[in-house]
């Protein structure tokens, strides 16, 4: 039924519970799975031009957290190979997580795409 199933992950608890699901499910389909971490781009502020940033600051702050996005990936990535699940890891740079997500799915040519919920209940919901 699925042949590509997308899986967003935040390294949240609620998205390492969203990763079991899509590597199950992937695992009964026969389907591959391609695995999204989506990071931010340095933020600008509104001063910028006015205060001096140093760009080889900005360079190391962002590929530690694409480092960071990487590890995480290579974890899904192993738990997947030990199901004999086909993963792919993807590693996007955006300010806007759902556009990313769905360009990344349009791509790749997803059937189903896995992820969790922000997790919040109740008044923190209303906040």
């Amino acid at each position: 039924m699925y042949k590509n199933i997308l899986v967003a992950t935040d390294g949240s608890t609620l998205s390492k519970k969203a990763i079991s699901s899509a590597i199950a499910l992937a695992e009964f389909h026969g389907a591959g799975l391609i695995a999204v971490k989506v990071v931010p781009r340095f933020t600008q502020t509104y001063f910028e031009g006015s205060i001096p940033v140093n760009m080889g600051e900005v360079d190391k702050i962002e590929k530690s957290w694409a480092d960071n996005a990487h590890k995480q990936l290579d974890k899904v990535a192993k738990d997947a190979k030990a199901k004999q699940v086909a993963t792919k890891t993807v590693v996007v740079k955006s300010d806007s997580v759902s556009d990313a997500l769905v360009a990344t799915a349009k791509k790749n040519k997803v059937d189903l795409i896995v992820m969790a919920s922000h997790g919040r209940k109740g008044i923190k919901r209303l906040l």
